[in-house]
């Protein structure tokens, strides 16, 4: 048996914002049609959230639900609850056309807390921050990779990413909010 760590195990940083590497996330990917009853009654049992409405996210007692494309979400759960959320989602669904996957060993969440945190993100990304409702999640690139952000606090954003890339987008985040680089 393995002991599960998280990619950037604990890492954190302090500039003008802070960067922290947020430890394990039970995090799950499930695509089906998000327009149907069945759907939203199965995420509803496994998270006791609603789905989020396109773009944007639903998050409570420590859950949260994400809005990834039209047949996507991304759910968030306590790492040791991600199996029996998708044997959750499978039983609730059965016989109806989806896909759930535990993919929380895939992925690093990264947060960027303070009150100039959106300037750090504004430094790698191509997004306008400051359009952004409280909810709303971006799908981008941030630096030379792919990532997924949204406000998670009131001076917190949060970043998800490929385990693969998450030192290089940790170091990019932590670079970018060093003291004397601020804007």
């Amino acid at each position: 048996m393995f002991e599960a760590i998280s990619a950037l195990k604990g890492k954190t940083s302090s500039g003008f914002a802070s960067v922290a590497d947020k430890g394990l996330v039970g995090m799950i990917t499930f695509r089906g049609d998000l327009a149907s009853p069945a759907t939203a009654a199965a995420v509803r049992e496994v998270t006791g959230l609603e789905l989020p409405a396109q773009r944007k996210a639903t998050s409570g007692g420590g859950k949260s639900v994400l809005w990834m494309s039209p047949d996507e979400l991304l759910i968030l759960v306590p790492h040791a609850e991600a199996p029996a959320a998708v044997a959750g989602l499978d039983a609730a669904l059965a016989g109806s056309h989806h896909l759930a996957v535990e993919v929380s060993d895939a992925r690093a969440l990264i947060t960027v807390t303070g009150p100039t945190a959106t300037d750090v993100l504004r430094k790698l990304a191509p997004i306008d921050f400051e359009a952004m409702d409280e909810d709303e999640v971006r799908r981008s690139r941030f630096a030379q990779v792919a990532a997924a952000t949204w406000k998670s606090g009131a001076e917190e954003w949060s970043v998800i990413c490929f385990r693969s890339v998450a030192a290089y987008v940790f170091g990019c985040l932590a670079n970018a909010a060093r003291s004397g680089a601020e804007i």
